[in-house]
């Protein structure tokens, strides 16, 4: 089974979704290579996906997502921060960013999960 480490960003009080080719918002990330450590790996795509380089801390919401009946995905996310000024901008691997208030979500098109994952993050004040 794959694994994807993603990462819910903390800018502000906003943080970057990405649209997948699915037409489903995610968190920004991706799958852990050979050789990197999942922090390492989530560091990286970052960069790879919204030209930022984050402080990424600890895991804290994990999960297997069915991405079709034969296909799953591990996923282990992580709490970020940037502090920059620049804002994102998303690479070709997908569609759309979009700059959301963490309140923002639920109405979304969104594995529920990712949802979980950022109102857990509200709850241990990673937006305060």
């Amino acid at each position: 089974m794959p694994v994807s480490v993603k990462a819910v960003i903390a800018w502000g009080d906003r943080l970057p979704l990405l649209k997948n080719e699915r037409d489903e918002w995610e968190l920004p990330g991706g799958k852990l290579d050979v050789g990197e450590t999942p922090a390492e790996t989530l560091t990286r795509e970052i960069r790879e996906e919204l030209g930022w380089d984050t402080t990424v801390t600890d895991p804290y919401y994990a999960w297997v997502y069915q991405i079709r009946p034969e296909r799953h995905v591990f996923v282990l996310t992580y709490l970020a921060r940037y502090n920059g000024d620049a804002p994102p901008a998303y690479s070709h691997e997908h569609k759309e960013l979009v700059l959301l208030r963490p309140d923002e979500v639920d109405a979304l098109t969104m594995p529920q999960d990712y949802k979980s994952a950022i109102h857990q993050a509200v709850e241990r004040g990673h937006f305060a």
